[in-house]
């Protein structure tokens, strides 16, 4: 089983790489989505429930919720690439690594105010409006670890200019893997 990480702040470009990937045949796995899942479950807010979850099962919490669903999700082929989209904590990473042979991490940066805008633009029902709660998100992501993550990341890809470079640099990565991920 070929697994790859990605990691960003929010509104740093972490989806366009999924969809990317996906468009090659990768199996996408959003940690976030697993939190929503159990967020809505509880009637509480995402954040919340990322808190209350580690509270209750560890810090590997979110991980072990995301490895079950990508072994449920496992694929007939054997050199599919699975990607686990919003990696925030060491934990996580270090605990994939214990899981998948050759795991690897990809983190996209962005500053602050690009994705602010960003964010802004694409309307999410999970994103905030206001550059004070924006900041405070920025702050519960730091505060798991995701600093860390994107410091000790395989690849980085910043992500600071339009649509179409961006899209260059992500081709531009997965021509260099295309031999480790898709053959």
């Amino acid at each position: 089983m070929k697994v790859m990480g990605i990691s960003g702040l929010p509104g740093s470009g972490k989806s366009l790489i999924s969809e990317m990937a996906k468009e090659k045949g990768a199996i996408i796995v959003n940690m976030g989505d697993c939190v929503r899942e159990e967020a809505t479950k509880r009637n509480l807010s995402l954040g919340e429930t990322a808190i209350e979850l580690r509270k209750e099962q560890g810090d590997f919490v979110v991980a072990k919720l995301t490895i079950k669903k990508l072994k449920s999700l496992e694929s007939p082929y054997k050199n599919t690439l699975y990607i686990i989209e919003g990696i925030r904590s060491p934990y996580e990473v270090e605990l994939f690594k214990e899981n998948f042979k050759d795991f690897l991490i990809l983190s996209v940066y962005a500053s602050p105010k690009t994705r602010f805008k960003r964010v802004i633009n694409r309307n999410r029902e999970d994103d905030f409006n206001k550059i004070e709660n924006f900041n405070k998100r920025d702050k519960r992501e730091l505060d798991f670890g995701i600093g860390t993550v994107i410091s000790l990341s395989d690849y980085l890809i910043v992500n600071e200019s339009n649509l179409e470079e961006y899209e260059e640099k992500i081709e531009m990565f997965f021509n260099k893997k295309e031999d480790k991920f898709y053959k």
